[in-house]
């Protein structure tokens, strides 16, 4: 019987030892997924305990810690766009008029950190997974808050409560204006200067507007889940919700949102011609179909033409539009710090309000501007390299955004849903490039969590 000798272990003798190759450091823990449900599924209970505002930044603070626990993270592409923004944002407090004007400031630079760490989270998160359809879960259910809230204002528009958040504050900061529309639970928005006033829903936000700008941005990422996931109750439920959704969408009556969704879709359909895409060309005719049967019970032109008519909103846009021109130009490198009231202008708002662009612009001036709309252009140009129809779905998240801000304030919860989409879109956009559009939702072999990522 042949016996196989087994390998000796010990040098020979007399001769120098033998190398060992050194063994690869252990893999980072995985990042769990559970956070982000956290965060994005359980909004009606945030919304509930008036927490939605002022608890959101501690969700985005529980996603840095779990991210400087697993160490090595590779950011996603531009993220040093965004990082030279928060800078700016930073040093411009330096020009804040009163201390009073603290605490709304670091509220609104704590929104503009979570979207960050939002989305470097759900990049790292979808790299690390062989079937990365999940880490949209989160951003699902958070649609599935959206509708039921949406609804609640079209049925209950005239509720209102005060929240536990409103309560356990101080009474000086609960009854600060900005404050209170973040902690006091209302279902709707209501404009008492408008000649025909009507309720429009807003929950789980303060201002209608927040609603219509979410509505646009998810869409998208509903859409590209449907084209991930060919089968489950999940992508059921989504294509079910969508005619649902549209009821109080559109009696948000907001201009801006159907502008950005209706641009988002050129930019899709432009794109799906080109590469001959006839998967994403079907998707975008029905969802237009879709919305336009809703039109037939819902009379949207005629609704808007009436709250145009009946009110000074586009004036009121206008003067305070006007006047954050004539003075930024007074202070252009780092801005104000913050909106301003004053009462040289048509509208009750303060200057620096009604519109992302002109809130960077006069809190933290034009570098800070630069950079902020670099990085959605950034975006838009990364994830327009996606191959796949769920991949050019999230591409045109960047663009819906970069439509809306001159209108909508971003400020908010609303900035985190882009970063998300935009960190999944970049990390499904390199694992086509590295596979291939047809693995890409279900890889069998992920990237190494630590492995480097090309600018």
């Amino acid at each position: 019987m042949s016996v196989t000798r087994a390998p000796a272990t010990d040098p020979p003798s007399g001769g120098a030892p033998a190398s060992v190759a050194p063994a690869p450091p252990p893999l980072p823990p995985r990042l769990p997924l559970w956070p982000l449900s956290l965060m994005f599924g359980l909004v009606p209970l945030w919304w509930l305990f008036g927490a939605f505002y002022l608890g959101w930044p501690l969700l985005g603070a529980l996603l840095f810690v779990l991210l400087l626990t697993r160490g090595r993270v590779p950011l996603p592409p531009a993220a040093g766009i965004w990082l030279l923004f928060l800078a700016i944002v930073v040093v411009s407090a330096t020009q804040l008029a009163s201390p009073a004007s603290l605490l709304t400031f670091a509220l609104r630079l704590a929104f503009y950190l979570t979207a960050l760490v939002v989305g470097v989270y759900v990049y790292v998160a979808a790299r690390e997974r062989a079937s990365l359809v999940a880490v949209l879960n989160p951003l699902c259910a958070f649609w599935f808050g959206l509708v039921a809230l949406g609804w609640l204002g079209v049925l209950v528009p005239r509720l209102a409560m005060t929240t536990p958040m409103e309560v356990l504050l101080p009474a000086g900061v609960a009854r600060t204006p900005f404050i209170q529309d973040m902690v006091h639970l209302t279902t709707a928005e209501y404009s008492a200067r408008s000649l025909n006033p009507i309720y429009r829903p807003a929950a789980p936000f303060a201002y209608t507007n927040n609603y219509g700008s979410a509505y646009a941005m998810t869409l998208p990422c509903v859409v590209a889940f449907a084209m991930l996931r060919r089968r489950g109750v999940l992508r059921w439920a989504l294509l079910a919700s969508f005619p649902l959704s549209l009821a109080p969408a559109f009696l948000t009556l907001n201009r801006a949102m159907f502008l950005s969704l209706g641009a988002g879709l050129a930019v899709l359909g432009v794109r799906a011609s080109l590469r001959g895409n006839v998967r994403v060309a079907a998707s975008i005719v029905g969802v237009v179909v879709i919305g336009a049967l809703a039109t037939l019970f819902i009379p949207i032109t005629e609704l808007i033409s009436n709250r145009v008519d009946s009110s000074d909103t586009n004036t009121d846009r206008l003067s305070l539009y006007s006047e954050v021109i004539r003075r930024v130009q007074e202070s252009p490198w780092l801005g104000y710090g913050a909106p301003v009231n004053v009462d040289t202008v048509s509208a009750d708002a303060p200057i620096g309000t009604q519109g992302q662009l002109w809130m960077v612009l006069f809190s933290h001036g034009v570098p800070a501007l630069v950079c902020f709309l670099a990085w959605f252009v950034a975006a838009a140009v990364i994830c327009a390299r996606a191959t796949s129809a769920a991949g050019q779905w999230l591409s045109v998240v960047p663009v819906v955004c970069l439509v809306q801000v001159p209108f909508y304030g971003m400020a908010n919860q609303n900035l985190a849903v882009a970063f998300f989409a935009v960190g999944f879109a970049m990390a499904l956009t390199e694992r086509e490039r590295w596979t291939g559009p047809t693995r890409a939702a279900g890889w069998s072999q992920p990237a190494a969590p630590g492995a480097a990522v090309p600018a």
